[in-house]
């Protein structure tokens, strides 16, 4: 029984070496984007109530100062509405992005009006062009845009990392209309995410890595 044991004990500690080595070599890679989600002034709203991770925008900012250094590829997205009545109205003050993660010249700005920044743009296009195989996702909010964009960037085959601490929850009500609060939707979003359509990773993990 034991010599099974020792066995078990060496084969996990193989898949572990092997993956992160797998890591490693792909955080090496010189083709790999910051995909920026909807860092915008329209989460500032107190109308969404609780929300976790205050520190996500500044993490988010490390990030951008070695992406920029290194002349990486970053994506900002930013999620349009038509309607005066969003918070993400077109012409509205919330449709701006938040000064501390401003895109710069240079960097691609792409607009959507779904969950998924892939849907109805050239996102996809774009990371093909220029034979972009990894990309990391950052922003708002885990459950909805940062959780679909994620979903269908592991589907089309991007090697994806997702940033627990780059990204953040509001509270919600679920369909028994009892309260869940911020920490709980960020942390189930990222169980469902993990080693299914991308690797989880801390901010501090990912550069690590670099």
């Amino acid at each position: 029984m034991k010599s099974w044991t020792i066995i078990s004990f060496l084969l996990i500690g193989t898949i572990v070496i092997v993956e992160k080595a797998k890591e490693a070599v792909l955080m090496k890679e010189q083709n790999k984007a910051l995909i920026i989600i909807d860092v915008q002034k329209a989460f500032n709203d107190p109308s969404w109530g609780e929300r976790n991770n205050p520190e996500a925008e500044a993490n988010i900012k490390r990030l951008l100062k070695v992406w920029r250094v290194k002349g990486w590829e970053v994506i900002h997205i930013q999620h349009k509405s038509d309607s005066e009545h969003s918070r993400f109205y077109k012409h509205g003050a919330g449709f701006a992005f938040k000064e501390m993660v401003q895109p710069i010249n240079g960097e691609k700005v792409i607009e959507k009006k779904v969950n998924s920044a892939f849907i109805g743009t050239d996102l996809k296009a774009y990371l093909d062009k220029r034979m972009i195989k990894t990309v990391i996702i950052v922003g708002l909010t885990t459950p909805h845009c940062v959780s679909t964009t994620t979903r269908m960037s592991g589907n089309f085959g991007y090697d994806t990392y997702l940033l627990s601490d780059a990204t953040a929850a509001f509270a919600l009500k679920d369909h028994t209309s009892n309260d869940v609060d911020a920490e709980a939707v960020h942390h189930v979003s990222l169980t469902t995410l993990h080693n299914e359509f991308a690797t989880v990773l801390t901010t501090k993990q990912l550069l690590a890595l670099l």
